[in-house]
């Protein structure tokens, strides 16, 4: 059986998030969506609102996964025996900043980076986008899931 992680920090998980999980989730028997646990980081959601809405969000996919990680993505595909680390990319930036890090996951563990580039439509969508543009009022329906929508939303009448 052919198992993928697909790490991120998900905040909040956007449709293009959800385009590369149902791509992904078609070329491996089962896809783990990981998202990093790091207390010490600042985030939007804290990690239990970010497992549930790619719980939500990913509920659809029978062959994925969704967990929380601490430490190195590469302990952890270890730990749940995947032999792949799936990466979305938007464009040229994030190749650039995605590569080194999976050139060095190969050298410390053998695990490989497959690399998935986005759909055409959905490239300029990112998490921190989202959350400026809906920060400063603007409608995100089109990027999020709505169950997301409906929690960001929330999330941001907390913080006024």
């Amino acid at each position: 059986m052919t198992r993928a992680v697909c790490p991120g920090s998900f905040d909040p998980v956007t449709n293009g998030h959800l385009d590369i999980f149902r791509r992904a989730s078609a070329l491996f028997d089962e896809l783990i969506v990981a998202t990093g646990t790091n207390v010490s980081k600042s985030r939007l959601f804290d990690p239990e609102d970010r497992l549930t809405m790619l719980r939500e969000a990913c509920a659809e996919l029978p062959n994925v996964t969704v967990m929380g990680f601490e430490g190195l993505i590469v302990d952890f595909c270890r730990d749940v025996g995947a032999q792949a680390i799936i990466k979305g990319l938007r464009g040229g930036n994030d190749y650039e900043y995605e590569l080194p890090m999976a050139q060095m996951n190969a050298h410390l563990t053998g695990v490989e980076t497959v690399f998935v580039p986005t759909t055409a439509s959905l490239g300029y969508v990112s998490s921190s986008l989202v959350k400026e543009v809906a920060m400063l009022g603007g409608d995100v329906s089109a990027f999020v899931p709505t169950a997301v929508l409906d929690r960001l939303n929330a999330k941001l009448a907390e913080g006024s």
